[in-house]
């Protein structure tokens, strides 16, 4: 299921890297056609990287929140709460250990 989920979400981060190869190639084609001057196709470029870039952290965070739901409802444990468990297995451990050696 974490495949699928994975698979998905790779497929949606690839689908906006497409898209922002189409905004590239459409910002060059702008200037090469003369549409806007090399400095101001600059500052377009620069605009959309810059917004690109934000989208894609919006992207990367909604696709975090959503997997991290997925697994809570599908009842997977997290490797933070697997830790937490080896954690506390371990303590209990020593605590039998040392109730047997002093009754011992």
């Amino acid at each position: 299921m974490l495949d699928i989920i994975k698979k998905t979400m790779m497929t949606g981060i690839g689908l906006a890297l497409l898209a922002k190869d189409e905004v590239e190639d459409l910002a060059k084609e702008v200037v090469d056609k003369g549409k806007l001057t090399e400095k101001e196709g600059k500052k377009f470029f620069e605009d959309l990287q810059k917004r690109y870039d934000e989208v894609q952290k919006k992207l990367e965070e909604r696709v975090e929140k959503t997997v991290k739901e997925i697994l809570k409802k599908a009842d997977v444990v997290t490797g933070d709460e697997l830790k937490a468990l080896k954690k506390e297995i371990r303590e209990l451990k020593k605590a039998i250990s040392k109730s047997s050696d002093a009754s011992g």
